[in-house]
């Protein structure tokens, strides 16, 4: 029979000499959407995969504070929210180049053949959502990405945001609006394309 997250947990807390077989089997079973989450919440699908290690390396070395008043999955999800949310605010220092930039448009090795850009022109509703995703502003994308792919309650968000619950419920409702508007209006522009 396959074991609970919390018999995991207490078996890889008691495991000794670097047998890691119980929280490896509770990676395996978070990952994916650990991974996605990452994804959607930072915006960086190049930093998502780095990210989402992190999470379970925190949650390794963490594991003897776990107290299991909450699930194994909502523990580790409250260390992403944590863990991406403070990803987003290092990035907010950084400068980016523009790639449409006068001066780049000289370097051979940034220039795309009329095929590849052919193929960026024609995405697939996934990259189309991702795209609308993208759009919105952190503070309606963060609260809508917790909501509807973690499956988390206002009240979950709210304390994990530090916002409140009226907050919370009228930002996921800006947010599916927006989104709504931004993938009807890309939809409709793809179609006359």
């Amino acid at each position: 029979a396959e074991r609970t997250d919390e018999e995991l947990v207490e078996t890889a807390r008691k495991a000794t000499g670097g047998d890691l077989r119980a929280f490896d089997l509770l990676v395996r079973r978070w990952q994916d959407r650990v991974l996605v989450n990452c994804r959607f919440l930072t915006r960086s699908p190049d930093d998502s995969e780095g990210l989402a290690q992190e999470v379970f390396v925190k949650a390794f070395f963490h594991l003897s504070k776990f107290e299991g008043r909450a699930s194994f999955g909502t523990w580790v999800r409250r260390i992403k929210v944590n863990h991406c949310l403070n990803f987003i605010r290092s990035r907010k220092n950084r400068t980016f180049l523009d790639a449409d930039d006068e001066a780049l448009s000289s370097f051979e090795e940034l220039q795309v053949d009329a095929e590849a850009l052919r193929r960026t022109e024609n995405l697939d509703r996934r990259e189309a959502i991702r795209t609308v995703l993208d759009a919105l502003p952190d503070t309606l994308r963060i609260p809508l990405l917790l909501r509807d792919l973690d499956g988390m309650s206002y009240q979950e968000i709210a304390d994990d945001l530090g916002i409140g619950l009226s907050a919370t419920k009228m930002r996921i409702k800006r947010a599916r609006e927006q989104f709504r508007e931004l993938y009807d209006g890309s939809v409709a522009m793809e179609a006359r394309s």
